[in-house]
C-alpha cells in the first residue's frame, strides 16, 4: 500500500466467508472508488464462541476463494501483529501506512452492534466507515446506537465516492440490491449435513 491510495479495510471472521462478504467488499469497492479492499481475517473475534470458530487457515481459504474480484487482498494481519481488537488493528495500519487513505467497511447486521465492539467511538474517530446494506438488518442498524450517536456525521450515499478523502467521523450507508448468504445458515447447514 502507497500514499494516496484509497483503501477498504474489511474484517471479520469469514467463519466460513460467504457470496454476503463479498458483495459487501464489492459493493464499497466500486461505490467508495476504492483502489483496494483488504480483507481483515480475524484470528479470533473475542465476541465469538472459539469452540465454534474454524482454523484460522481454513478460514484464509474460505476467505480468497470467495474474495476472487479484482483488487482484493485477504490478509492474516492481525495473526502477524498480535492484534485481537479492530480499533488496535487500525491504528497500527494507520501507523504504518500514514498516507494511505483508509475506510472501514462493514455489512449492516454489524452496525447493529458496533456500539459492543471495544473502542467503537475511537473507530468512527479515526477513519471514515462505509456501512453496506444487508438483509434482516435494514431497520434495526439505522436506529442503531452507532447510527444515533453519529448521525450528524452521515454522509449521503451520492457523495461516497469522497468518503475516502473525508475526515473522520464521516460514515455513509449505502444501499445495493440484497444478498441473503449468511455465515450462521452455512455453519448450520455443514452441521445438518454431518447429521443427516
Amino acid at each position: 500500500m502507497s500514499a494516496g491510495m484509497k483503501v477498504g479495510l474489511f474484517g471479520g471472521s469469514f467463519n466460513p466467508a460467504h457470496d454476503g462478504h463479498a458483495h459487501v467488499a464489492e459493493t464499497a469497492l466500486r461505490r467508495l472508488d476504492l483502489d483496494r479492499v483488504v480483507w481483515l481475517v480475524s484470528p479470533q473475534n473475542p465476541l465469538k464462541d472459539r469452540g465454534q470458530t474454524a482454523p484460522l487457515a481454513e478460514r484464509m481459504v474460505s476467505a480468497r476463494t470467495v474474495a476472487r474480484a479484482p483488487h482484493m487482498v485477504v490478509s492474516d494481519f492481525e495473526t502477524r501483529v498480535g492484534t485481537s481488537w479492530t480499533v488496535d488493528t487500525l491504528r497500527v495500519l494507520k501507523r504504518r501506512h500514514p498516507g494511505v487513505r483508509f475506510v472501514w467497511l462493514m455489512g449492516s447486521d454489524n452496525l447493529e452492534n458496533f456500539h459492543r465492539w471495544r473502542g467503537w467511538t475511537d473507530i468512527m474517530r479515526m477513519m471514515p466507515v462505509a456501512v453496506v446494506a444487508r438483509p434482516g438488518s435494514l431497520l434495526e442498524s439505522r436506529s442503531a446506537p452507532a447510527a444515533r450517536r453519529f448521525a450528524g456525521q452521515r454522509v449521503s450515499s451520492s457523495v461516497a465516492r469522497m468518503l475516502p478523502l473525508m475526515t473522520a467521523p464521516a460514515w455513509t450507508y449505502l444501499t445495493a440490491p440484497l444478498n441473503p448468504s449468511s455465515s450462521t445458515a452455512l455453519r448450520a447447514a455443514k452441521g445438518h449435513e454431518r447429521c443427516g
